[in-house]
């Protein structure tokens, strides 16, 4: 079943600059091939729950398996007979603004 998720995963008590770890997690996500998009804040992934589900649990224990506390913050969408959520629903909201 298609499902979009929005995840934030971060060490803590690493210190106060994330952005290299947070380029790890990115490369474990799109090494994965599935259909992701990053913004400031999530990283929003695409595909069959259990394949997008396998790139979580493979991303959130990247850090945690090095022995550092692990935040992980996710948010799902599970919406049968859809695909292309990630790009169709932002379009649905841009059609009604320049309306």
């Amino acid at each position: 079943m298609n499902t979009l998720i929005a995840l934030c995963i971060a060490p803590c008590g690493t210190g106060d600059e994330y952005a290299a770890d947070v380029a790890e997690i990115v490369d474990i996500i799109r090494r994965s091939g599935l259909k992701s998009r990053t913004n400031s804040m999530f990283t929003e992934i695409e595909g069959e729950w259990d394949e997008v589900m396998s790139v979580v649990k493979k991303a959130t224990f990247h850090f945690a398996e090095r022995g550092i506390r692990t935040e992980v913050i996710m948010k799902a969408d599970i919406r049968p007979g859809h695909t292309n959520m990630m790009t169709r629903k932002v379009a649905a909201v841009e059609d009604i603004l320049k309306k």
